[in-house]
C-alpha cells in the first residue's frame, strides 16, 4: 500500500500525518503488508533538510520504503529502501538500468508502455517492477508535464497540478478553421487492466498499482476488492509461479461492478502496442453507467418528472441517486433524484434535459450503502495439530507465513462421557478466530482415553496461542534493496531530468551525464515542450495519417500548439 506523508507528495491535498502512518504500519505489518510513503516531488535547495527529516520520520514510523522522484533523496539516509516513482519517466531499458544502478530497489513504470516494452525493461534490470493497472491517467508522460507550471506556476512535479488537461478547449487548424468547440481534447479515460494481470505478470511486473488518491472510500474499497480477487485467482491458477506478497485472506463479498465507481470510461491504453480511442472528449468528469434513454420530461414550477426507458432489464433506481447527461451545447448537466419509482425520477433542476438523450447514473445510493454496510475482516490462517494424552494436551500451531508455536498444557484426568462429542467440541472451539488468526484443526490425535476439556479452557488456549503469534514478527518476504552495479548513464539529460537542487545536480554529474539543464520550474525555459505523449489528437479524431501540420487548442484567451512527431508516433504540446 502506498500513502502520502504530510508534505512532498505528488498530491498536495492528500497528505497524512506521521502518526497516522505509524498506526497504519503497525496494523499492516501484522499481515506482512508493506507500506510505502510517497516523497515524490522535486525538491528545491531550501527544502532538502525538511525532506530529509520527513524521510527519517516516516522510516522511524515503520514505512517499508519511500517512493521518490528527486534523486537527492538517495543521499538522505543510506540503507533506506527507495522506489523510483513513475514521475521518474521510466519508459526505456536504459533509464531503468540507470535508476537501478543508483540504488533504487523498485521501478514504477510509465503507464503508456506496451507489454513488449515492459518485457524489454524486465530483461534490462533485476529491480522490482511496478505498473499501474487502474485509475486516472495523465495525458503526458509522467514527470514530464509542465503545462500546469506554465499556465499557473503550480507544478505537477511538486504536487500542485491544476489539471489543465481536464479543461475544455476549442480546436482549430493552422488556417484558423474551427474543428471543434468546448471539448476535453486532452482528457483521457481511466485505466482498467483487470483482465490483463496475467499478461503483466508474465511480462515481469511484480506489483500492480491502483491510483486512488482523493477518491472516496467506496471507490477504494470496491476497486481494491475487485483486483484482489483477480490476483487471488491468478495465484490459484499458477500456484508454483506466483504468490501474494502479504498474508491473510479477506472476508469481503463478491467483487464490485467497477462501472459504479468513479470513472471517465475505461481504456487499456497502449498495452497491446496499438492506439485506440483513449480520450474522454465530452467531459473530464465521471458520467457513470448509462441507464437508458429519456422518454419524457414533465416540468412543474418546482420540480421535474422524468421517465426513462431502461437500458437493461432489472435496473433499479433509488431515492438520492445522482444522474448526468450531455446537453445540446456539449456541456454536462446533472441532478439528484429525490424520489425514484421504477424508471420514473422526480428531481429539481435538470435544465437542458430532453427526450431522446441518454441518462447516466453517476451515484448509486444502493451501491454506496452496500459498500458502507459491508464489514470486512482480514485473517491469517493457522493450522493446529492437537495431541491429547493422559494429563496433558499438546498443540502445535503453524501460521501461513511460517511462524510456529508449541504448547503443552497439563489437564485434569477426568474422562469425557462421550469421546466422539468431546472430539467435535475440541475441534469446534479451537477452530475459531482469535485476534487476526483463523484457526483450523489439521490433525487430531488422542492417545488413550478421551479426557474432558471445558469450553472456556479451550477458548483460553486458542487466545493464548494467538497472543503468542502476535508477539512474533511476521515472516514477510524480503524487500529488494537495489543494486549499485556499474551503469551506463543516459547520454544526455536536459530540463526534463527535473534537477531542481544541488544534490541532484551533483549526483547526475558524478555519473557522467552531459547536457543537464536546471528544472523547468527554475527557468521556465522558452520553447520547452509542456507535454509529450503517445496520445495523438489527430489519431483520436480520425485525421491520421496527416501532413504533420500543427493543430491549436484555445481556452480562456490562451493557445496551445499541438505538434505531431509521426516518426515517433507522439504528440507534443507547446505554449
Amino acid at each position: 500500500m502506498y500513502i502520502a506523508g504530510p508534505a512532498f507528495g505528488a498530491r498536495q491535498a492528500a497528505g497524512n500525518s506521521v502518526e497516522d502512518i505509524a498506526g497504519l504500519c503497525a496494523y499492516a505489518h501484522r499481515f506482512g503488508c508493506r507500506i510505502y510513503v510517497t516523497l515524490n516531488t522535486i525538491l528545491f535547495d531550501n527544502e532538502l533538510e525538511d525532506a530529509r527529516k520527513l524521510l527519517n520520520d516516516v522510516i522511524d514510523a515503520g514505512a517499508d520504503a519511500v517512493i521518490v522522484q528527486d534523486p537527492a533523496v538517495l543521499s538522505f539516509r543510506p540503507g533506506t529502501i527507495l522506489h523510483a516513482s513513475t514521475q521518474c519517466a521510466i519508459r526505456t531499458p536504459e533509464k531503468a538500468a540507470y535508476l537501478e544502478s543508483l540504488g533504487f530497489g523498485r521501478l514504477i513504470l510509465e503507464r503508456q508502455l506496451s507489454l513488449k516494452e515492459i518485457k524489454a525493461i524486465r530483461e534490462a534490470t533485476s529491480a522490482e517492477l511496478e505498473f499501474f493497472v487502474h485509475g486516472a491517467l495523465c495525458v503526458s508522460y509522467s514527470g514530464n508535464c509542465y503545462l500546469s507550471e506554465n499556465i499557473t506556476g503550480r507544478s505537477a512535479n511538486r504536487g500542485a497540478c491544476v489539471q489543465a488537461c481536464r479543461s475544455l478547449y476549442d480546436l482549430t487548424d493552422s488556417n484558423g478553421r474551427v474543428l471543434g468547440r468546448n471539448k476535453a481534447y486532452l482528457s483521457l479515460k481511466d485505466l482498467m487492466l483487470l483482465d490483463r494481470l496475467e499478461d503483466l505478470a508474465d511480462a515481469g511486473i511484480d506489483s500492480f498499482k491502483i491510483e486512488g488518491r482523493l477518491k472516496n472510500s467506496s471507490y477504494v474499497r470496491s476497486v481494491v476488492k475487485t483486483y484482489s480477487a483477480a490476483l487471488d485467482a491468478l495465484v490459484r491458477k499458477h500456484p508454483n509461479l506466483y504468490r501474494r506478497a502479504s498474508f491473510g485472506h479477506s472476508s469481503a463479498a463478491a467483487p464490485a461492478t467497477l462501472d459504479k465507481t468513479f470513472n471517465r470510461g475505461y481504456t487499456q491504453l497502449y498495452l497491446d502496442g496499438k492506439k485506440g480511442q483513449w480520450a474522454s472528449l465530452d467531459t473530464p468528469k465521471s458520467m457513470g453507467e448509462a441507464i437508458g434513454k429519456v422518454k419524457a420530461v414533465k416540468r412543474s414550477a418546482s420540480s421535474a418528472r422524468i421517465t426513462v426507458e431502461a437500458a437493461s432489464p432489472g435496473l433499479v433506481l433509488s431515492n438520492g441517486d445522482g444522474f448526468a447527461f450531455v446537453r445540446k451545447d456539449g456541456g454536462i448537466g446533472g441532478f439528484r433524484g429525490f424520489r425514484c419509482s421504477g424508471m420514473e425520477i422526480e428531481c429539481r433542476g435538470a435544465e437542458g434535459l430532453e427526450p431522446g438523450m441518454t441518462l447516466y447514473r453517476n451515484l448509486s445510493m444502493e451501491f454506496e450503502r452496500s459498500v458502507a454496510a459491508e464489514r470486512v475482516t482480514r485473517s491469517i490462517d493457522v493450522s493446529l495439530d492437537v495431541k491429547l494424552e493422559v494429563g496433558s494436551i499438546t498443540l502445535i500451531a503453524d501460521s501461513e507465513d511460517g511462524r510456529m508455536v508449541k504448547r503443552t498444557i497439563p489437564i485434569d484426568t477426568d474422562l469425557a462421557r462421550d469421546a466422539a462429542r468431546m472430539e467435535e467440541t475440541v475441534k469446534a472451539q479451537l477452530g475459531k478466530r482469535s485476534c487476526v488468526y483463523a484457526f483450523t484443526v489439521r490433525r487430531f490425535i488422542c492417545d488413550g482415553p478421551m479426557p474432558f476439556l471445558g469450553i472456556s479452557a479451550l477458548n483460553q488456549v486458542r487466545r493464548d496461542i494467538a497472543a503468542e503469534l502476535d508477539g512474533m514478527p511476521v515472516k514477510a518476504l524480503a524487500l529488494d534493496r537495489g543494486h549499485k552495479s556499474a551503469h551506463n548513464s543516459p547520454a544526455e539529460l536536459d530540463y526534463t531530468a527535473n534537477a531542481a537542487n544541488r544534490l541532484s545536480r551533483e549526483l547526475y554529474a558524478s555519473t557522467g551525464t552531459v547536457g543537464l539543464e536546471p528544472a523547468y520550474e527554475l527557468t521556465h525555459r522558452p520553447g520547452a515542450e509542456l507535454m509529450r505523449s503517445r496520445y495523438c489528437l489527430r489519431h483520436e479524431l480520425g485525421m491520421c495519417p496527416g501532413d504533420g501540420t500543427p493543430l491549436y487548442l484555445h481556452n480562456n484567451g490562451r493557445t496551445l500548439t499541438l505538434e505531431f512527431h509521426c516518426r515517433e508516433c507522439e504528440m507534443v504540446v507547446k505554449s
